[in-house]
C-alpha cells in the first residue's frame, strides 16, 4: 500500500530535490506540491494526501498558521513539519498547532522515509536534530536569566548586601537592586530569602 506525499514549499528547488528523493520509492506516491497556502488549500478539496510535506516559512502565510487550517479542516491529514529552522519554539508550536513530526531540510533520504511512513501510521516523528534540538531546550517551568541576573542571583545567595554585590561586579548599586527586582519577578518570589529557596529548587545556584 502506497503513501500519498504531498509537499508544501515556496522553493522550487527544495520541491525537486524532494521529489528526486522519493520518486523512485515504490511505497511513495508523490500527488503534487504548492507553493503557496493558498494553492495548498485548494489542492486539498479536490485530492486528500495521507502525508503533507509543510515548510514552516511561507511567504504569505506561516506553515504554523496553515498546518492549524489544514488540521481543522482536514483532520485525518497527517503534517510533517519540515524546515531549516530546529529551534525549539518552532517545533513546539508546529506540533501544538496539529503536526505529526518536524524534520530538518537536510535529512538523508532514508530519514525523511521513515519519517513519512512512521506518521502515516499516526505516530509522532523528530529527525535527529530537531530531537536533539528539543533535548536541549530549558524546562518552559525554569525562567531564562541573563548572564549578570545569575552573577547576582549566585551573590544574593551567598548572603552579601546589594553594597558587597556593587562592589564585587564592579557595577552600581541602583544597578544591583534593579536586577534583584527582575529575580524577585521572574522567579516569583516576594523577599529574598523566598528567592534563594526558588533558585536553590531549580538548581539555578
Amino acid at each position: 500500500m502506497t503513501t500519498k506525499v504531498f509537499i508544501v514549499d515556496d522553493h522550487y528547488m527544495v520541491i525537486e530535490g524532494i521529489r528526486t528523493l522519493l520518486q523512485h520509492e515504490p511505497a511513495i506516491e508523490l500527488v503534487g506540491h504548492a507553493t503557496s497556502p493558498g494553492s495548498c488549500m485548494s489542492f486539498l478539496q479536490q485530492h486528500l494526501p495521507d502525508v503533507v510535506l509543510m515548510d514552516i516559512n511561507l511567504a504569505d502565510k506561516s506553515g504554523i498558521e496553515l498546518c492549524a487550517a489544514v488540521k481543522k479542516q482536514y483532520p485525518s491529514v497527517f503534517i510533517l513539519g519540515l524546515s531549516t529552522f530546529n529551534q525549539p519554539s518552532f517545533i513546539q508550536k508546529m506540533m501544538e498547532h496539529g503536526a505529526s513530526g518536524y524534520v530538518l531540510k537536510n535529512v538523508s533520504r532514508e530519514e525523511l522515509l521513515e519519517a513519512i511512513q512512521c506518521v502515516a501510521k499516526g505516530k509522532t516523528y523528530f529527525s535527529h536534530e530537531a530531537a536533539r534540538a528539543l533535548r536541549a531546550a530549558p524546562d518552559p517551568g525554569v525562567p531564562v536569566l541573563t548572564r549578570r541576573e545569575k552573577e547576582v542571583l549566585s551573590l544574593i545567595a551567598e548572603g552579601l548586601t546589594n553594597s558587597e554585590i556593587a562592589e564585587r561586579l564592579f557595577i552600581g548599586v541602583t544597578t544591583v537592586d534593579t536586577h534583584r527586582k527582575s529575580l524577585l519577578a521572574k522567579l516569583g518570589a516576594k523577599n529574598t530569602a523566598l528567592l534563594v529557596r526558588i533558585a536553590t529548587q531549580m538548581s539555578l545556584v
